[in-house]
């Protein structure tokens, strides 16, 4: 096996890896309010997400992959010290987060890697600045939509089931929270495994391995959504806790309306190709119907603390992928 095989091989196993602690810090997304509703033991919970975690590429395009493939950093700029910064940038800021329960965003973590690495090589111009005001944007959009449709919705069932009897709509909604936990999981491994897929392929694209135009080959596609699910299954438990009961306590009714609100707001974003952070989504949701109840049913401080890690996520994950950028210049073109 030739040097640049190796070399090869080893980013690919370390994009893995950025997918597989994405799956792992992300998992509390998908289970923490079917876990903090008690509809499903967390061992189960996890076991589920992955699973629909895994079979997401069945329902989604790959339009997130495109944007991250060539539409943060110009691909003609992209080389293995470039992919390698960015990646050890994630993974850095990643596991400090997960360390401290906080519930931070991969796929920006992902982003500012990819800027701090991509500037340091090429400078300014290497910046798409249309990918990145879409990403940017998101920040604010992902939670703001998430609030509003898990608001919504809390008002609509509540109007529905205004004269049902407590133990029948709680029946209910317990059952209900395994359609709306399924679909959440699926719009989390249909936008957060496809960041890795983007990675990969720019990866395979700038040694003039795909053979034409840019595109997303089928084993990159299965490998990324195995490795996200198999993250997912290890599931992350600091932030299943704060997300599930630290932000506000959740009833199954609140539950199935935070998950399907925030499912909703991931298809869309999916469809659109923009890579939102499903952590800030779920986020939004939560905090939304937390305030349909009242808005002291919801621990703001909690909540400040964590919007505080989203506004810091792609500056800090920048830097490091900037200084892991340089070193990889050691032994790395």
């Amino acid at each position: 096996m030739d040097a640049a095989l190796i070399v090869l091989v080893f980013l690919i196993g370390v994009a893995l890896l950025f997918d597989f602690l994405n799956g792992l810090h992300d998992s509390a997304n998908s289970i923490a309010t079917i876990v903090a509703t008690r509809v499903l033991p967390p061992i189960y919970a996890v076991g589920w997400a992955a699973f629909f975690n895994f079979i997401a590429f069945l329902f989604f395009g790959l339009h997130v992959a495109g944007t991250i493939g060539k539409g943060i950093i110009s691909a003609d700029v992209i080389s293995d010290k470039v992919i390698f910064g960015a990646l050890v940038g994630a993974i850095a800021w990643n596991v400090i987060t997960w360390l401290r329960g906080i519930p931070s965003s991969s796929s920006h973590a992902l982003v500012g890697g990819l800027l701090g690495a991509g500037i340091v090589k090429a400078g300014f111009g290497a910046v798409v600045i249309g990918g990145v005001t879409k990403t940017v944007l998101a920040i604010f959009l992902s939670p703001a939509v998430g609030f509003l449709l898990a608001l919504i919705l809390v008002l609509i069932v509540s109007w529905l089931f205004v004269r049902a009897n407590p133990h029948f709509a709680d029946r209910v909604f317990r059952g209900l929270q395994f359609i709306s936990a399924s679909a959440y999981s699926l719009g989390h491994g249909g936008n957060d495994a496809q960041k890795t897929m983007g990675i990969i392929a720019v990866l395979l694209y700038s040694r003039g391995m795909l053979h034409g135009e840019f595109h997303v080959p089928f084993w990159v596609v299965i490998t990324c959504q195995a490795a996200i699910a198999l993250g997912t299954l290890f599931g992350g438990w600091r932030i299943v806790h704060t997300m599930g009961s630290k932000i506000t306590r959740l009833s199954p009714q609140q539950g199935f309306c935070a998950e399907t609100g925030g499912a909703i707001t991931l298809f869309m974003a999916t469809s659109m190709g923009i890579p939102v952070s499903t952590t800030h989504t779920i986020t939004g949701a939560i905090v939304g119907v937390g305030a349909a109840r009242r808005a002291s049913a919801v621990r703001w401080n909690v909540a400040r603390g964590i919007v505080t890690a989203w506004f810091i996520t792609m500056p800090a994950a920048a830097a490091m992928g900037a200084a892991a950028c340089l070193l990889g210049g050691l032994f790395l073109k």
